[in-house]
Formats: C-alpha cells, sequence, structure tokens
C-alpha cells in the first residue's frame, strides 16, 4: 500500500471514528442539567449488566479480591476498565459511561480495511459510517451502555477481516492473526463459542467442495480449532504459538491431515459442542418450565420466556434494527448478494449474517450481528449503481445523497431513543444509606433486575441477579415478595443460610448439585416442596443466623410484579399453576361520576362497588388510599365496601397510581411493606422508607 493510500485509508478511519463517537454523544446533549440522572457529578449508566463490571473494576482498583463474592474480577472486561481508569485522569464514572462510545467505535476499523482490500476505500467508509450508528449496534453500544457489547461486534469483525485477507493473500501471518482473534474473542466473551465455530464451519465446507488439496486451507482450520477449544486462554496462546512455529518451519506440512483431525479430537474432547448447544436451547429451543434434580424432582419456571431480548419480534423491528429502515435493510441483501457475487470472499460474512437473522425466531438480541456485513451490503449497491453515472461530480453527489438517505432513520432514532438511566439519584442515595448500615457479608432480598446495582452502590451480597436468576434461584425470591411477611421472613433466613452454605460444600457433594429449596425441604425432613412451604406458615426450625439480611422494595418493581409472581405462581412438584394471584396497575384513568375506567377493560362502579375486569364483574372488599404529607410520612384511609368480597382497589395518592389486587396479593410482603409500611415488628424494622424504595432489616 503506498503512501498516499495508506493516509487516505487512516483518514476515513478517522473520519468514521469521529462520527460514530459524535453520534453517541448527542445522548449526552439531550440530557444536560437532568440531576436526577447523575451521581458524584457524573451521568450514570443505562444498562443494568453495566454494574456487574463496574463491581469488578472498582474491586480490581482496590485490590480486593474477596473469596465467595459474585464480583466479576477475573473478567476482561473488568480488568480493561480498571485499566483505564487508573491511567486516565477521569472519574471512574466517567470511565465506565464513556468507554463504550469509544470502543465500539473501533468497528469502523476493520470495515474500511477490508473494502481497502477489494481497492474500495471508499465504500469502506460508508459501510462504516452506516454500521456504527445502525439501530441495534447503537443501542447497545450507546454512552452509558456499558457491557461486553461494546466489543462484541469489534472482535468477530476482525476476525472476519484476517479471514477476508487469509483467503486473499494466503499469508502465513494471517493464520496467526485469526487465531489470536479467537482467543482475544472469547477471553472477552464466552459466548462466542457459536460463531467462532461458525466461521470453522464455512471454512470447512468451501475447503471440502473447491480446495480439498490445499494445504494452507489445512493450516487455518487447524489453528483455528486449537484456539477455540475449551482450555484456559494463556494455555491455547502458547499452543497456537507452537503450532504456527511448526508451521513456520515447515515442520507439519506433511502430517497436516492427522494435525487437524488432532485439533478436531482435542476440540471435542475440551468442550467441542456443548456450549453451541446450551445457547440454541437457551434461545430458540426454550421452555417455559425447567426441570432440575434427581432424587427431588422439581420443576421452575424458566427466566428465558420472560428476557424481551430472546422474544421473537416483528420482521419491521426486524429490519429496522438491522439498517434503520425495511427498504434499506432489503437492498441491503440484495447489495450483499451482489458484493458476495462480485467477491466471493465476503460469503465468509454469513455467520454473522446467520446469527443476525436468527433474530426473527429468537430474539432480537441478535440483530447487532447483522448489521456490519448488511452495512457492506448497502455500501455496495451504492458505489455499483454510481458507477454507471460517469460525471464526477454528479457521481459524488449521487453516493452523498443516498449514504445521507441511509443514515437518515438510523439518526432520527439515535434522537428519539433517549433512554433514561437505570436507576434515578434519588433511588441510589436509598442505597448509599444502606452501604452505610451494612456490611459486605450481608444480603439484600430484591428481584434480579436490581442485582448488579444494588451490589455496587450498597456493596452487599444478593440472591439473584442479572447472571445468576434461573427458575430455581428465582423462586424463593418470588415467593418471599409476594407472601405474607411471616412466611417472606422463613424463606429469607432459609435461603441466605443454604446460599452460603452452599459455597462450602465441596464439588462431589450431592447436596450442592440440588437447588437450596431442595435442600431446604429434604434437610427439613419433608418428601414433598408443598409441605415444606406450607411448614412456613407456623412455627419451622430455621437455620442459625450468620448475617443481617435486607428486603429492598423499589417503587418501580410495581410495573414488573406480576412477571415476579409468575415465578412462584407454581407447583414445584407437578409444573402447573398454583397459586393465581391477580394484580393490575395503572396510572392511566378517567374518573367520572359514576365510573372509574383504570383502562385495559378495568372499569370501578362506585355506586355498586364493583369492578368489572373483561367479562367478569367482582366485588370490592375495601378501597384504601395512602399519601404523603409534606414529612413524606405516609397516611393510609381505607373504606370497606363489600366484607364478603376478595378484591381490592388501592389509590396511591402521591404516584398517581390504581392498584387492583386480591386479597392474596394484598397481604404479600412487598405490598404491605412497600404500598403500606405495614410491617410486623417481629420480623422487620424499617431502615429507609423513601417513596422511591425502601429497605427494611430482617429481625429473625
Amino acid at each position: 500500500m503506498n503512501t498516499f493510500i495508506e493516509k487516505k485509508v487512516w483518514l476515513y478511519i478517522v473520519l468514521a471514528f469521529a462520527f460514530s463517537v459524535g453520534v453517541r454523544l448527542i445522548w449526552i446533549y439531550q440530557f444536560h442539567g437532568v440531576e436526577n440522572f447523575m451521581w458524584n457529578n457524573q451521568f450514570m449508566i443505562n444498562t443494568n449488566d453495566g454494574y456487574y463490571w463496574a463491581e469488578g473494576a472498582r474491586d480490581i482498583l482496590n485490590w480486593d479480591f474477596q473469596k465467595f463474592a459474585f464480583s466479576p474480577v477475573f473478567s476482561d472486561t473488568a480488568w480493561v476498565t480498571a485499566f483505564f481508569a487508573y491511567v486516565l485522569p477521569f472519574s471512574f464514572e466517567s470511565v465506565i459511561l464513556y468507554l463504550p462510545v469509544f470502543l465500539s467505535s473501533l468497528v469502523v476499523i476493520p470495515m474500511v480495511l477490508i473494502a481497502q482490500n477489494f481497492k474500495k476505500a471508499e465504500l469502506g467508509l460508508v459501510a462504516a459510517l452506516v454500521a456504527s450508528i445502525a439501530w441495534s449496534y447503537y443501542n447497545r453500544t450507546m454512552v452509558g451502555y456499558y457491557d461486553t457489547d461494546m466489543l462484541n461486534i469489534v472482535f468477530p469483525l476482525f476476525l472476519l477481516w484476517s479471514l477476508v485477507l487469509a483467503f486473499r493473500t494466503r499469508e502465513e501471518k494471517y493464520l496467526i492473526f485469526t487465531a489470536f482473534e479467537i482467543i482475544l474473542y472469547r477471553s472477552w466473551y464466552p459466548q462466542s463459542y457459536s460463531l467462532e465455530f461458525a466461521f470453522f464451519g464455512l471454512i470447512l465446507l468451501y475447503t471440502l467442495v473447491y480446495e480439498r488439496k490445499n494445504l494452507y486451507m489445512y493450516k487455518l482450520m487447524a489453528i483455528m480449532l486449537f484456539a477455540m477449544m475449551g482450555l484456559p486462554g494463556v494455555v491455547r496462546f502458547f499452543i497456537v504459538i507452537g503450532v504456527y512455529v511448526l508451521y513456520k518451519r515447515k515442520k507439519l506440512d506433511s502430517y497436516m491431515y492427522h494435525t487437524l483431525a488432532a485439533a478436531f479430537l482435542l476440540f471435542l474432547a475440551t468442550g467441542g459442542f456443548a456450549p453451541i448447544w446450551g445457547q440454541l436451547k437457551g434461545y430458540v429451543f426454550g421452555s417455559s418450565i425447567e426441570s432440575v434434580g434427581d432424587d427431588l424432582k422439581l420443576h421452575f419456571f424458566s427466566v428465558m420466556q420472560t428476557v424481551r431480548e430472546a422474544g421473537k419480534i416483528p420482521f419491521e423491528t426486524f429490519a429496522n434494527r438491522i439498517s434503520g429502515h425495511t427498504v434499506t435493510f432489503l437492498l441491503s441483501c440484495v447489495g450483499y448478494a451482489m458484493m458476495s457475487y462480485r467477491y466471493r470472499v465476503m460469503l465468509l460474512g454469513l455467520p454473522l449474517v446467520g446469527l443476525g437473522f436468527l433474530a426473527y425466531v429468537g430474539g432480537l438480541r441478535f440483530t447487532i450481528y447483522a448489521v456490519p456485513v448488511m452495512a457492506f451490503g448497502i455500501a455496495y449497491l451504492i458505489f455499483f449503481i454510481s458507477d454507471f453515472i460517469k460525471n464526477k461530480n454528479l457521481k459524488i453527489a449521487f453516493i452523498s445523497i443516498c449514504t445521507l438517505g441511509v443514515l437518515y432513520p438510523n439518526i432520527l432514532h439515535v434522537v428519539a431513543y433517549k433512554v433514561p438511566t437505570v436507576f434515578t439519584k434519588q433511588e441510589v442515595a436509598v442505597l448509599d444509606k444502606l452501604k452505610k448500615v451494612a456490611s459486605r457479608d450481608d444480603y439484600v432480598v430484591a428481584w434480579w433486575d436490581y442485582g448488579y446495582p444494588i451490589r455496587y452502590y450498597s456493596d452487599v451480597n444478593t440472591l439473584i441477579d442479572g447472571g445468576k436468576h434461573g427458575g430455581a434461584v428465582n423462586f424463593p425470591v418470588s415467593f418471599m415478595l409476594t407472601s405474607p411477611q411471616n412466611v417472606s421472613a422463613k424463606l429469607a433466613r432459609f435461603d441466605v443460610e443454604y446460599t452460603e452454605k452452599q459455597f462450602l460444600m465441596k464439588k462431589d457433594d450431592g447436596d450442592r448439585n440440588r437447588s437450596n429449596i431442595a435442600n431446604m425441604t429434604l434437610d427439613s425432613g419433608f418428601k414433598d416442596t408443598n409441605d415444606f412451604l406450607a411448614s412456613l406458615h407456623v412455627e419451622a426450625k430455621l437455620p442459625k443466623k450468620t448475617r443481617d439480611i435486607y428486603l429492598y422494595l423499589p417503587y418501580r418493581m410495581m410495573g414488573i410484579l406480576p412477571t415476579v409472581a409468575r415465578f412462584s405462581d407454581i407447583d414445584l412438584m407437578s409444573g402447573k399453576q398454583n397459586r393465581r394471584l391477580f394484580f393490575y396497575q395503572t396510572n392511566r384513568f378517567k374518573d367520572s361520576k359514576t365510573l372509574l375506567n383504570l383502562g385495559s377493560g378495568v372499569i370501578f362502579n362506585k355506586q355498586a362497588g364493583t369492578i368489572k375486569i373483561g367479562n367478569q364483574e367482582v366485588k370490592v372488599k375495601e378501597f384504601l388510599i395512602t399519601s404523603y404529607d409534606k414529612n413524606k410520612k405516609l397516611i393510609r384511609q381505607r373504606q370497606t365496601l363489600h366484607k364478603d368480597a376478595n378484591f381490592y382497589l388501592v389509590y396511591m395518592k402521591s404516584y398517581n397510581t390504581f392498584l387492583v389486587l386480591d386479597e392474596e396479593m394484598l397481604n404479600s410482603t412487598y405490598i404491605q411493606l412497600f404500598v403500606f409500611e405495614n410491617y410486623d415488628k417481629k420480623l422487620f424494622e424499617p431502615v429507609v422508607l423513601d417513596p422511591n424504595a425502601k429497605v427494611f432489616k430482617l429481625k429473625i
């Protein structure tokens, strides 16, 4: 590459990088001055999972590697963050806020370099501009979206770049580049297994069909398999270094088929297809019920059925997330097909396309993978059509207008996508108060959505979080939040102590392979978990107390309370729906003289004291009102309507929110403690009573 071309390529990379960064800073401009989104004089991040990596980076900087802690102190994301926080003259909050902006924008480098290998650097510039801000890529790499996604597409694009150049040049250096990229990608994102294997499978198919006698292709596949083995990254690093040295010295040329066979056997022996099948089973073939255990077979509700990113999406959403608009998406598909016909090596992008298209049946999170390849497609189509324009100025104008046309809907999305921070300043203030009274060994009972932020801001333990939220661990927490206080308190003590007990068990201990609820059942002398749960309503022998437990009850959880309840709304022995709790919340209503329309077919008849729910009409037992005075003290009022009824209407005046719920939900721990601050003084004591979130300490 001559000096002029090299300078032009790097100029395009810098332009695309600056554009990507600049567009992401729109969010900062939009929320400038919104104090409610700031903590320690900086904006907070806007993804729950980010607090997981932030916790790890914080502990690394404090050189705190506590045994049995949930902090990811050995993850690459935490170490990279800790490095930047250590060397840069910015606050830790600023580093985690802006890191995704700059790391995710690195995706433009391999895109321009791939296009330059085809002598079409300008095409690479257009593709990089589009890919860097396309809907799904922007959504998961915007400012504040501090997560592994900030490099999850950068790594496979560099892998695609090394494979493209390996195919086109057959130079040995691209063998080691490919291997290193696989090792780094796996280290950063262990779930990269499936994509790596898809690249390998495509190369294997190509070799068997077109180049069965090409030694270089066998070298490429063998070193990829060595890099993909299920061994620690350091071990794989030295293995591929050794293999590459043998390649350079021509020591394996006569034994290449044997080397490939050995690599494949080692690949199988160290993990093989197990992680791939696990991901497919979770996202594509996921069941709503998961069974756990052998000696006590229990059934739990599967979390995958409630995760939005694992759900099916409409075609328009699918197309928009990949290319910004349905028309752009369809044209991108045409362009990619044409580009692959012209440059067959671009078929190596099919694993990314395939994984991205899997989103149509397996969940919107996958669309991000197809973004860069489809960006190549639309860019190629623009330049292909422009070749028919002979006038240079008209050609430049055509390319510019088309590029702006493709970018326009994506930029509109960026402007409209005003994602708030995970927590507000007031909510974090509650967690900060909790940090001052709780110790690091204590546990906070809360739903898994809030696990990571709680651990980060309060520096405590949680039972469930964004990574630990299977049906078996969700059930006890769900049961605590939706059961009466006496049951909730006892189960909380059981679950915390059994969680700690499991850390100390040996790997071959059979109890370690059971869920906590199964061990509680068997240790309490029951063979049916329903009997164990029933025993919590009366006197139950509790485990010895080793630490304090707190309940974190935020107002924002009310919106997902029906989902929370589903995890314990199940007979663990049979897997059938069990309790059928009723809860409805709304802040959109129309009040008239005789009727209160609460929306969604729910109407309260003031004169009759009844509520119509769809086609069913039920009596209301009590109408309850809560409000806060100027000193933030809760005031409660109640009016009895029908003593023989089972439904309640609650008006939370200070929140402008109505609740419709049955008696069992009304008596749940969450409703009694958060909505009414009606706590059993023998079981709980208040720590923080804030309208945004309330914290209670367990006394048993």
